[in-house]
């Protein structure tokens, strides 16, 4: 799987590398011709402009621009401050570059062919201004190629927010490990084509920086995705009940039973009032129907043994009936999807809805329905965590930049949702997806990065033109190509 490093923990790392013998000029050599490779692997010699900062990702610069100039590129370097002010690895590197050093500034970059950002990286705690952000600024007006040394200047590297101005770069080379503003917004637009390279770290640092958050990819889930057994059947295979709503909004609950079914449920029931019953029989067919009109017909249905994970929300009204059917499933203890209006109809008592999770549980909030339960404030990785302490349960923060918190303090970026997942009854499939799962018996954590992923997957496969029906038939391929 892959672990995504905080900016800290990034320190730390480097910091144990050292310790363990590795020098810091060692890493900062490869990491620079890590940089330079790239550069010469994509494009021809062509005048190029490093511009560098006065700390360590300038130190990068130095060598990236020694090391195209020993190729034959004609190399010009710009730094940001006082040369004789630079310190540690990044004057030593300096003094090893033998052309000349230029002040920053706007004009360094005009009629370059190509420029590579040195200037702050991943670390940078407060906006660029000034001439810096002057230089940014012309960068990105100039129209040439991009070569962004650990992440673009100008973007945090824990929360992607773009601090001030940012480097919009071709091509963003980082070491070690990716940052999580490699993968969130609007840092990932600023990062174009990303490129993680390895520079000489110890084995024995990943352990002992033992990072909790990761990149959502199936090495993270895969282990615990549910298979079906070859003398198996359908009862094994889990039974999930989606609760639906009124005639006029019935259709997101199909979208989400046909969902779970597609996910792997052996078996899946839509239970709605009497009067939407006819329109979803009409409408389902391998998805069975029942009714549900009170609060006791909901309890015998979640009460039955055979049941074996719930999803209430698409469709289902903010209402005194969705927040007594909330309540009674999450009593069972067993595992449950709540989403929209099971979300909603919580936002003037919140700490009840907490209190009542027992079991297996996963919200899937967009940042409308989050910020009506839980405090809205910090990036968002940091929002998604309280939440998930707060609740209990495992929270999908949904938007471009997916974000799944586990309450045990786990948490995954998701990358592969393509923007045509923006459209009517997308959320509903989703959860659908996550019922499915944890039917199966999936743990809940693993169950949510997996159907975000899958759903991200099912959209890619789809294409322009999808529409929400098309996802669920998409996850056949989408299984498929995962082996």
């Amino acid at each position: 799987m892959e672990s995504l490093l905080t900016v800290a923990e990034m320190a730390r790392a480097d910091g144990l590398a050292i310790a363990s013998g590795v020098s810091g000029l060692q890493l900062m050599e490869a990491a620079g011709t890590a940089v330079a490779d790239a550069v010469s692997q994509r494009w021809a010699p062509r005048p190029v402009t490093v511009i560098c900062g006065p700390g360590n990702n300038g130190g990068d610069g130095f060598v990236v621009a020694r090391r195209l100039a020993a190729r034959g590129w004609r190399v010009r370097v710009a730094l940001l401050g006082d040369p004789a002010r630079l310190a540690g690895d990044a004057a030593a590197m300096a003094a090893r570059w033998s052309g000349g050093i230029e002040p920053l500034g706007p004009e360094v970059v005009a009629g370059t062919g190509l420029v590579v950002d040195a200037l702050f990286g991943a670390g940078l705690a407060r906006p660029l201004d000034g001439i810096a952000a002057a230089t940014v600024a012309a960068v990105n007006d100039g129209g040439m190629p991009v070569v962004a040394v650990d992440l673009p200047s100008g973007i945090s590297g824990d929360s992607g927010a773009v601090m001030g101005v940012a480097i919009r770069a071709t091509l963003t080379v980082t070491f070690y490990r990716r940052k999580p503003g490699h993968l969130l917004l609007p840092g990932r637009l600023h990062c174009g084509e990303t490129l993680v390279a390895e520079i000489g770290m110890p084995p024995s640092v990943e352990r002992e920086v033992a990072s909790r958050q990761w990149r959502n990819t199936p090495a993270l889930w895969r282990g615990d995705l549910p298979r079906a057994d070859a003398d198996g059947h359908k009862y094994r295979r889990g039974h999930a009940l989606v609760a639906g709503g009124g005639m006029t909004s019935s259709g997101a609950a199909r979208l989400s039973a046909r969902a779970a079914l597609r996910a792997g449920a052996g078996l899946v029931t839509l239970s709605c009032p009497r009067s939407s019953l006819m329109v979803n029989a009409a409408r389902l067919d391998a998805v069975m129907v029942d009714t549900a009109d009170s609060l006791d017909d909901w309890q015998a249905l979640v009460g039955d043994r055979r049941r074996s994970a719930f999803l209430i929300g698409p469709g289902h009204g903010v209402n005194e009936r969705t927040r007594d059917f909330v309540l009674a499933a999450l009593g069972t203890g067993k595992p449950c999807v709540l989403d929209a209006d099971a979300l909603t109809v919580f936002q003037d008592a919140p700490a009840a809805l907490f209190a009542a999770i027992r079991g297996p549980c996963i919200l899937t909030p967009h940042d409308g329905e989050f910020a009506r339960l839980f405090d809205a404030g910090g990036d968002k990785p940091a929002r998604a965590r309280r939440a998930a302490a707060a609740s209990g349960a495992v929270v999908v923060l949904k938007g471009a930049d997916t974000v799944i918190a586990d309450p045990d303090g786990g948490l995954a970026i998701n990358d592969n949702a393509p923007p045509d997942l923006a459209t009517a009854g997308s959320g509903d499939v989703l959860a659908g997806i996550c019922l499915g799962l944890l039917a199966q018996g999936m743990p809940a954590f693993a169950a949510a990065c997996a159907a975000v992923w899958l759903h991200g997957a099912a959209g890619a496969a789809c294409g322009r033109g999808l529409i929400a029906e098309d996802l669920p038939e998409a996850l056949a391929t989408v299984f498929r190509r995962l082996g």
